[in-house]
């Protein structure tokens, strides 16, 4: 790894640290609600950022989220500029994610699927699946 893509990886951490804090304590939008920063990508020149987000709710919730974050995006990128303290602070642009909604959605079809038809009698025990909406993994208990 060369040191301006360690520098830039490091970068896009601080981007994510600063823009999930500002999002979870910062802002006061009550469209902004129920939102993940998943990952931040941070370009060569460090003039641009991408901001991946995950947004739990219907299309309409996700996308009043979003709009929501284009207009705080002055704000966001004034707390990143002081966490960063660098000459150019990035230009934040949000990008939906449907990945973790998704995910979410497989295993809800996966669990229907599974226990389509089932009364209760041929199992002795009735098993509970959950998801980590974070990280999409299937629990069973």
């Amino acid at each position: 790894m060369s040191s301006s893509s360690r520098r830039t990886a490091k970068v896009a951490q601080a981007v994510l640290e600063a823009v999930s804090t500002s999002i979870l304590f910062g802002l006061k939008d009550p469209r902004v609600k129920n939102v993940t920063v998943t990952h931040v990508e941070v370009s060569r020149d460090m003039r641009n950022a991408r901001i991946y987000i995950s947004v739990m709710g219907d299309e309409k919730t996700q996308s009043l989220c979003v709009h929501g974050l284009k207009s705080a995006r002055g704000f966001l990128q004034s707390k990143v500029a002081d966490r960063l303290q660098t000459r150019y602070t990035p230009v934040l642009k949000f990008i939906l994610e449907q990945g973790v909604k998704q995910s979410f959605q497989a295993s809800q079809l996966i669990r229907d699927t599974l226990f389509e038809g089932d009364t209760g009698e041929e199992h002795d025990q009735e098993c509970d699946t959950s998801v980590d909406p974070d990280s999409g993994r299937i629990s069973t208990a």
